[in-house]
């Protein structure tokens, strides 16, 4: 068996990496709503989740066992799985960090803390 590779789950780390900070740079409030944040994850994640294992078990495309960890699910590979939670998690938080950024004021304040 061939070392595991990490490619897959390094971009996925990348892609927290640059969104986590988000949350506290914006005072993002997505986490504080967990049944709305889980919600928005499987309306995005989960009908492209039913393709990838359709695409799979028909033989559109296969993931390469040297490429990917050795774990499965479904015969997915777990960051294949992964991917469909942290990419519209990333999504989620760009989204609401650029609305948060354009209701600042041009000192950079967020609204709370405008002068009156």
């Amino acid at each position: 068996m061939s070392r595991p590779h990490w490619s897959y789950v390094a971009m996925l780390a990348f892609c927290l990496a640059g969104t986590l900070p988000l949350i506290p740079a914006f005072r993002l409030r997505v986490l504080q709503q967990p049944r709305r944040l889980l919600l928005t994850i499987l309306a995005a994640g989960a009908p492209l989740l039913v393709w990838d294992l359709y695409a799979t078990r028909v033989g559109h495309w296969r993931f390469d066992e040297a490429q990917t960890l050795p774990w499965r699910v479904a015969g997915l590979p777990l960051e294949e799985i992964a991917f469909f939670v942290v990419i519209p998690l990333a999504a989620v938080l760009t989204y609401e960090a650029v609305r948060a950024a354009r209701r600042r004021d041009p000192a950079g304040r967020p609204p709370q803390l405008r002068e009156v």
